[in-house]
């Protein structure tokens, strides 16, 4: 139960250090995108590779060459997808969401706040987190497509360029 010997722990450091050093490659050939969190796909495949390396490194029925592959794939998979949506509306409005005002001109947006389940409680914690004292001095409150909460001070007004992919009570 504590110790099984000397083999499964072998197996576990060098199967650990070569998958460590694979991933590092292919993310590295990959570029910085495979690990963004723009989006709730980018987040499902970071989990997911957390979860490779976890399989390889405990599961003696899947050998480092699988799970290097299983790597691969699933990066490739994902630099397919981001491309695609780069270049395709149809395939950027299917992967990715909009992000929605919660909160602007002073007024909750009960209907997508209750649509995104967003509490207000958490639209004052992302408040605070800006440095804000009340949301009187907030314009705008958004739920961003990673699911972080932005918020813009009234005092940023004059630049409201950022607002232009929110969609507007």
């Amino acid at each position: 139960m504590f110790f099984n010997g000397w083999e499964p722990i072998v197996r576990t450091v060098a199967v650990g250090f070569f998958s460590y050093v694979g991933l590092i490659i292919i993310l590295r050939i990959s570029g910085k995108r495979t690990l963004s969190k723009m989006n709730a796909f980018d987040l499902v495949v970071t989990v997911a590779l957390g979860s490779i390396l976890a399989t390889i490194l405990l599961s003696k029925k899947v050998a480092l060459a699988e799970g290097l592959t299983a790597f691969s794939i699933l990066i490739i998979m994902q630099y397919v997808v981001a491309w695609l949506s780069v270049r395709s509306r149809k395939v950027s409005d299917l992967i990715k969401s909009n992000p929605q005002l919660l909160f602007y001109k002073g007024e909750y947006l009960k209907n997508t706040m209750k649509k995104e389940r967003i509490l207000e409680v958490e639209i004052l914690q992302a408040a605070r987190s800006n440095g804000l004292s009340s949301l009187d001095e907030a314009k705008a409150v958004i739920l961003e497509t990673d699911g972080s909460i932005s918020v813009i001070q009234k005092e940023d007004e004059i630049h409201l360029s950022t607002l232009a992919n929110v969609r507007k009570p």
